[in-house]
């Protein structure tokens, strides 16, 4: 691609409601992101609503509940994307162009094979699972989290490892999960472990700062080659430091702790635009 803006598609279906905010944090760091529904990467729309993969920089996914979250959460989005541009998906995530899915984009993510995706880029079924927060509730909260990754991660490039961020959660399944009883030690290995959820202060991170139960206490993952990331909480919500549940104080700009994500993956992306 050419020109000074990256774009972003910003995917919806029916049932995601978090997509207007995602694509003003992208715009917020000077991309310019559109907003796609799936159906417009297939042929079931008309020509001149169409859209191809290939022409944008960033894939993101946003939160909310995709198809009612029937069947399992992300799982119908997943599906959907699938039967529309699996191919495109593929080739877009084999290129290592960015793809961002933040709480049910997430979910979609994992359903979709592409995280956390040891041994294949986008293996034929799911590896890990997001699963029904141990509280057995919808948790609406503000939650801690430590950056972890040691330097693969596209959209962590512009966190200083171990810094802590505010970043609001807001699910029902949220908890990370896998049949694999060596999975996070394989997560570390391979440097996949973005961010964690911990207490204020960076302590352990006991209920309700890991509002889901999630395996060492993991918050978002990468794949192997740092261009995906799946998170729980929502960056995209705290890009000013004025939608911060303590925005009075401890804020030296006008940034909110979400920002920094988007600004790494245009870092990543620039070059290539």
């Amino acid at each position: 691609m050419t020109g000074a803006e990256p774009r972003v598609c910003v995917l919806r279906m029916e049932g995601t409601n978090c997509e207007d905010e995602m694509a003003a944090a992208f715009r917020e760091v000077g991309a310019a992101a559109e907003l796609v529904h799936v159906k417009q990467l297939s042929a079931a729309a008309p020509a001149h609503l169409r859209r191809d993969l290939e022409d944008y920089d960033i894939l993101a996914l946003p939160g909310g509940f995709s198809a009612g979250d029937y069947v399992r959460a992300g799982a119908l989005f997943a599906a959907r994307i699938k039967s529309s541009a699996g191919a495109a998906l593929r080739r877009f995530v084999e290129a290592e162009k960015p793809v961002l899915g933040v709480c049910n984009g997430f979910q979609t993510l994992v359903e979709l094979g592409l995280l956390p995706a040891m041994g294949d880029a986008m293996p034929p079924a799911p590896e890990a699972a997001l699963c029904t927060n141990d509280s057995g509730r919808f948790e609406c909260r503000p939650t801690v989290l430590r950056m972890d990754n040691r330097g693969s991660c596209a959209f962590t490039s512009g966190i200083p490892r171990g810094a802590l961020l505010a970043i609001p959660s807001a699910h029902a399944e949220g908890k990370f999960a896998s049949a694999d009883p060596d999975i996070v030690e394989r997560l570390e290995d391979g440097d996949q472990i973005a961010f964690r959820y911990v207490a204020p202060g960076g302590g352990p991170a006991r209920y309700p700062w890991n509002p889901n139960g999630s395996a060492s206490d993991i918050a978002g993952i990468c794949n192997p080659a740092g261009n995906v990331l799946g998170m729980m909480p929502h960056p995209e919500r705290a890009i000013s430091r004025f939608t911060h549940a303590d925005w009075t104080r401890g804020y030296s700009s006008e940034d909110g702790d979400g920002k920094a994500l988007f600004a790494s993956a245009m870092r990543a992306v620039r070059p290539r635009s």
